[in-house]
């Protein structure tokens, strides 16, 4: 396993993201969750960059795909990707675009961005691993707390807890912001550890930027399917984004970028 350096993480999503120019990027929820990405590339997942696609890794589904920028500055320290790679984020014939585009030589495995739909895949994968014997790998679904909002995720739920796919960890990235405003605003999803318990998975509460918590966390497995509700800052480290919505989706200007490096380096 490699150990990968979060604050490198954050200061490569701010240069991607500048260098996209005008079209903006999703600063806020890709910030978010740069600890859970280095914990799973760095200690939890069996994934082998030497063979992407071997048939006994574990699979990780971006559901909330506006997140992306995080997965891509794992896989810079993991060495799939350059520094050069990602200046070319959302370019025209850049294969890194805005939201995941599967890419199993990366170790992407769907394509995602229409919310909703990640978990769905997550048991559907969980449920073909089992059919062929392969009772070993494991299902990383990462989802948004406002993504809760969809049906689909429940249903999934449902399905998930039915048919008992301990091999299925869902990872809420729970900052409390969708595109609109707050979670509790736009769509009150209230007592989700209560839910989630309610639907017959296993259910626990982490700080999603503590590494050591989200270790533990992760390196237990249970006879049901597991959901992380990890607590985490939209925008965490950079001070003029943390919990603002409008960096959901924004525009770096030159000096917002100086001080945003600045700070991380600080």
């Amino acid at each position: 396993m490699k150990k990968i350096d979060v604050n490198l993480m954050r200061k490569d999503i701010i240069k991607m993201g500048y260098a996209s120019g005008s079209t903006g990027a999703h600063f806020g929820g890709g910030l978010s969750l740069v600890e859970i990405m280095a914990v799973l590339y760095g200690k939890i997942m069996n994934f082998n960059k030497e063979n992407p696609t071997d048939e006994k890794r574990d699979r990780l589904i971006l559901s909330k795909g506006h997140g992306i920028m995080a997965q891509y500055a794992a896989l810079k320290q993991l060495g799939l990707l350059s520094a050069n790679d990602l200046l070319t984020f959302k370019n025209n014939n850049s294969f890194l675009p805005a939201h995941p585009s599967m890419n199993p030589k990366l170790g992407i495995e769907f394509s995602s961005g229409s919310l909703g739909q990640g978990l769905s895949l997550g048991v559907g994968t969980a449920i073909a691993l089992r059919q062929k014997g392969n009772i070993n790998s494991r299902v990383f679904v990462i989802l948004g707390d406002g993504e809760c909002d969809e049906g689909t995720i429940w249903e999934a739920a449902m399905s998930a807890a039915h048919y008992k796919l301990n091999n299925l960890i869902a990872i809420i990235d729970r900052n409390h912001l969708q595109y609109d405003g707050n979670t509790e605003d736009i769509m009150p999803l209230n007592d989700l550890e209560f839910k989630w318990k309610a639907f017959g998975w296993k259910t626990i509460k982490c700080d999603g930027h503590n590494q050591e918590e989200l270790i533990q966390t992760l390196s237990s497995q249970y006879e049901q399917p597991l959901v992380i509700i990890a607590n985490t800052i939209k925008g965490k480290g950079i001070s003029f984004m943390e919990n603002k919505p409008q960096w959901h989706n924004g525009v770096l200007t030159k000096s917002m970028y100086e001080i945003a490096l600045t700070e991380l380096e600080k």
